[in-house]
């Protein structure tokens, strides 16, 4: 088994803690370690050998040898442009068939939390032995506990088996962020999980769905495959990669591909994408009232608050607080309600459009 850690996001929603410079699986957002490490540390069961992240050339190469130096440097695949994950993973694909096309590939993200990391390694055991026995697409998601919009959802049809006491479940179709209708709905049959991007199958098995549903990138890796170890490799694959078609990997390969070829491995690992504060501050919580304090602080009557610092010796007070997210950094601060932390992101925009996002 083969790990590809996709780790080339930015993560803005997390403003001011993300920058374009050092982006949230590079902070330490929800432990003591970055996330990319807590990420890395979740795989343990594999060699360092066997974990490749793929990243963005620009920004983030020496920062993974920094915060991961047991993976060897030639497991970095760097992309030349942002052209979105079915082109990214697609790539580390490429790269892998020269290792051995037959092998089984992970794809996870380098900041999405996992609570359960024994079930997590239980799961993607169980995809393996389905990929490489039924040349299969399998997915791993987990339990949607209430109606959020923000993430997609995949709908699961019957039980095909159970591999030692774990369910297979039929696939029948992806639903990209429903609106709060819709997401109410899914809620209530009991028949949708919500997608986190943990796909399991053989290298060579993803390579021919790419050569089928999305066959101008197909070609343009298999340009990329030729030119490896020649001369003029870093400009062919520049030249490839940026040319690629800009698109997810669910709506290029997952929403084409016949449902009978795609399994369903449903957990309860205690996962999150903590996409923004909100979410992190309700994941660490035990109660909807409990505090979040990162930081050295003095409080009277606050709850269900979030308050971060970057430096750990600035005292933040509050008073009266409730369901606020308070995030100080060494050249921004962010206070907003904690319903409105989504918005984190329009905040960005208007920083971008001003030319001062960092």
């Amino acid at each position: 088994m083969k790990a590809v850690i996709l780790a080339g996001g930015i993560g803005s929603r997390l403003w001011p803690m993300s920058r374009n410079s050092k982006p949230k699986q590079f902070q330490k957002i929800t432990g003591d370690k970055t996330m990319i490490q807590e990420t890395c540390d979740r795989l343990s069961f594999l060699n360092p050998e066997d974990i490749f992240i793929a990243t963005n050339k620009n920004f983030f190469e020496d920062i993974l040898l920094q915060q991961l130096p047991d993976i060897p440097s030639n497991n970095i695949i760097l992309e030349p442009a942002l052209r979105d994950t079915a082109t990214c993973i697609g790539f580390a694909a490429m790269k892998l068939s020269l290792i051995d096309p037959e092998d089984v590939m992970v794809v996870i993200y380098a900041d999405h939390l996992v609570k359960d990391p024994n079930q997590f390694i239980e799961k993607l055991e169980v995809a393996e032995q389905i990929a490489k026995d039924g040349k299969t697409l399998n997915i791993i998601e987990v339990k949607a506990r209430f109606p959020n919009v923000n993430l997609g959802y995949v709908h699961t049809g019957k039980k095909i088996e159970e591999i030692n006491g774990n369910d297979v479940l039929e696939f029948k179709g992806f639903t990209e962020k429903p609106d709060i209708k819709k997401a109410k709905e899914f809620i209530k049959s009991g028949n949708y999980l919500w997608n986190t991007g943990m796909y399991v199958w053989r290298v060579d098995t993803i390579l021919e769905k790419y050569k089928k549903h999305l066959p101008d990138t197909y070609k343009k890796l298999m340009k990329m495959k030729q030119a490896i170890g020649s001369a003029n490799e870093e400009a062919i694959i520049r030249k490839e990669y940026s040319s690629c078609e800009k698109i997810s990997i669910d709506y290029a390969i997952m929403e084409k591909v016949d449902p009978n070829e795609v399994r369903i491995i449903p957990a309860n690992f205690g996962w999150s994408d903590v996409g923004t504060w909100e979410s992190i501050h309700d994941e660490l919580v035990k109660t909807p009232e409990e505090n979040i304090f990162q930081a050295k602080q003095v409080s009277i009557d606050t709850k269900g608050s979030l308050i971060k610092a970057e430096n750990p010796e600035k005292i933040i007070a509050t008073i009266g607080l409730e369901n606020i997210i308070v995030i100080d950094t060494t050249d921004a601060l962010l206070i907003c309600p904690k319903d409105r932390s989504q918005d984190v992101k329009k905040i960005v925009k208007l920083l971008r459009d001003k030319k001062e996002y960092l």
